[in-house]
């Protein structure tokens, strides 16, 4: 359970590093500066929030489906 735990806060410092990167993309606009760098500081937080985002949204579904599955094969030895 611990693991769950530090994946959300995990999640949570990636969202803050997120934000950062687009405050730096839009100040490095602001001042004319046309760096792809810039550009793509941005896109490693977000692929890597998408991912655990996707994760954490998928978990309470696949807990209940185990769930169900596990009463499932209870019924059926008993």
């Amino acid at each position: 359970m611990n693991w769950k735990k530090s994946l959300r806060q995990f999640h949570r410092w990636l969202s803050i590093a997120f934000a950062v990167a687009v405050i730096v993309n839009i100040v490095a606009m602001m001042q004319g500066v046309q760096a792809v760098w810039v550009g793509l500081l941005a896109l490693l937080p977000l692929v890597l929030l998408m991912l655990t985002g996707l994760y954490l949204f998928a978990l309470p579904y696949v807990a209940k489906w185990r769930g169900a599955q596990h009463a499932d094969a209870r019924e059926a030895t008993s």
